[in-house]
């Protein structure tokens, strides 16, 4: 799951992996960026480097997570390949590992990424993957192709050996009919720009790209004639006082029937009184400006749909949610991401399956949902 910064897109992960989880299946939510996002979202404790229950689904379903430490992967790697043991424990005392993960970026992204791929591909002693889904909360849209396109990433690293293998297994993972990566957006021009953005760096990189899932959709409020006529009110009101009234609410002017509809409509409502100058009246403004910005919202907000359906994918949506997001609107939000059916589909699901392969630690993935 990526998506530009603000836009929810740990949120989003997290409602994901609940969502698939349920009807009794076990999935595996993970995070890269070292923010304890999770464990926020779900209520609990700071994550650990080790696979951990955080939340139950509908059904008999877990939701595990996990929360993948560059160093400590690198710890991994080096005992699983090299038999280091406690000697690559004391080079990270030295700074040894964390300089090699920062001065190798390209290194980092493959143990990260690496460390998913091996739960992906994990199974129990009967033959059966461990988990049935791997959500991976995973970097901004900005470098989301550089972090998952490890194959070039570490091109100049190493072109034979572990390392190179491992890369290898990753892009082999990530381009199956395993992964999808979905996008998160709002609806609004930056986000929607940087989603654009991101799903043709995606495709042009061959990598696999799921749904654009719009985040923090507000109600539209007003009817289409209800707007139209906001707007025309809006339009002729010109800012300015006629003379036929301190309020420019003279007689023929048709804004100002308006305005004294309104304030009749608020009168009747018990909003104050009718008289002129009244609570009622002076309510009459400043509702017809916000009337007016919702309109101009609505508008702007259909403008960024049209230009995410021409993206030719699928869409889903996700409600504002007024109060912010507790543990209980997480689970809103998961219950209308499973009736929406958000899946590992992608734009080449008809492509060939990846042959199954001996296991390498931390092998490969940087699945966004599936």
């Amino acid at each position: 799951m990526t998506g530009k910064g603000g836009t929810g897109k740990t949120t989003v992960a997290a409602a994901l992996a609940l969502a698939l989880a349920a009807e009794g299946r076990r999935v595996l939510l993970c995070e890269v960026e070292e923010r304890q996002g999770i464990a926020q979202l779900f209520e609990t404790e700071a994550l650990p480097y080790e696979e951990r229950r955080i939340a139950s689904a509908s059904g008999g379903g877990e939701v595990h997570a996990l929360a993948i430490d560059a160093e400590l992967a690198m710890l991994d790697y080096l005992d699983m390949f090299y038999k280091l043991g406690r000697a690559g424990r004391a080079l990270r005392k030295l700074g040894a590992i964390d300089f090699a993960t920062t001065v190798a970026p390209g290194l980092r992204d493959v143990l990260l990424t690496g460390k998913v791929c091996e739960a992906v591909r994990r199974k129990d002693k009967a033959g059966w993957p461990v988990y049935d889904s791997v959500v991976l909360d995973a970097p901004p849209t900005g470098r989301i192709t550089r972090f998952l396109n490890v194959n070039d990433e570490v091109a100049g690293l190493a072109r034979v050996g572990p390392i190179h293998n491992q890369a290898q297994a990753v892009m082999r993972v990530l381009k199956s009919p395993q992964t999808a990566i979905h996008l998160v957006t709002l609806l609004e021009e930056m986000p929607v720009q940087e989603t654009m953005d991101g799903v043709a760096e995606l495709r042009s990189a061959g990598l696999p790209v799921g749904a654009v899932i719009v985040n923090m959709v507000r109600p539209v409020l007003l009817a289409d004639a209800e707007l139209a006529e906001v707007a025309d009110a809006e339009a002729g009101a010109g800012g300015t006082k006629s003379k036929g009234g301190a309020n420019g609410n003279g007689a023929g002017n048709g804004n100002g029937k308006r305005r004294a509809a309104v304030a009749k409509a608020l009168s009747q409502a018990g909003l104050g009184g009718a008289r002129r100058g009244g609570v009622a009246e002076r309510l009459v403004e400043p509702l017809l400006a916000q009337a007016h910005e919702h309109a101009q919202r609505v508008v702007l907000e259909r403008e960024q749909r049209a230009e995410i359906a021409a993206l030719g994918l699928p869409v889903r949506e996700l409600e504002l949610l007024g109060d912010g997001v507790d543990l209980g609107g997480l689970y809103r939000l998961a219950e209308s991401l499973r009736h929406q059916a958000v899946a590992p589909a992608r734009e080449d699901a008809h492509a060939p399956v990846a042959p199954d392969e001996p296991d390498l630690p931390h092998e490969a993935a940087a699945v966004d949902d599936d």
